[in-house]
């Protein structure tokens, strides 16, 4: 089995969702009524794909104003970003090109960016449609994806999602440098654990 191991970040306005989502996914618990996070919150996630187990370092970052000062020091070395949207909130749809720019104002590495429009359960009072979030999503080079923490749709294939482009960059002819893929020792083959073991003995 190869390890591999991310740092993924989720922003966005108060009250869209984000905790909901992850907590949804990492415990498969759902409260209606959520405190909103402080500052910003981490758990690991898991997703197991082909020949990869992934781990997901994931951050929770706050979405009041008062906290904004903050994020930057959570999304800072994050191999993916997702920006959440409530699609019955046009103003946390508009506020997500200010997140996006300010990542990449701010960092130096390679990030995936995703935009997810989350609470598609609120099929009467939606704003956002689906061709408008993606067709904004393409517009800033990012994978676009929706959910309902509500109904629990989405959110076990976005976290999927995020692991199979995370498996496509490792497995690119250029990977970046702060992903790397580890192989479990009893996989190696035998000849290679001999002449590691050899390597190993000649440097001591």
């Amino acid at each position: 089995m190869k390890r591999l191991s991310a740092k993924l970040v989720f922003m966005g306005s108060q009250g869209v969702g984000k905790s909901s989502i992850i907590t949804r996914y990492i415990k498969g618990d759902f409260k209606k009524e959520c405190e909103a996070t402080i500052g910003a919150s981490f758990m690991y996630a898991k997703v197991t794909l082909r020949d990869y187990q992934i781990t997901l370092k994931v951050w929770d970052t706050a979405g009041q104003e008062r906290f904004r000062s903050l994020v930057p020091m959570y999304y800072r070395n994050a191999d993916a970003v997702a920006i959440v949207f409530d699609v019955s909130d046009r103003d946390s749809f508009n506020q997500v090109k200010n997140w996006i720019n300010e990542v990449r104002k701010n960092t130096d590495t390679p990030v995936v960016y995703y935009v997810v429009g989350n609470k598609t359960d609120l099929l009467d009072s939606r704003t956002i449609m689906y061709d408008e979030g993606e067709e904004f999503a393409n517009s800033v080079n990012a994978h676009y994806w929706e959910t309902s923490v509500y109904s629990n749709t989405g959110i076990q294939d976005l976290f999927t999602k995020i692991g199979r482009n995370l498996i496509e960059i490792v497995e690119s002819s250029k990977p970046p440098a702060n992903l790397k893929v580890e192989i479990d020792p009893e996989e190696v083959p035998n000849n290679d654990r001999i002449n590691n073991s050899k390597i190993q003995c000649c440097t001591n």
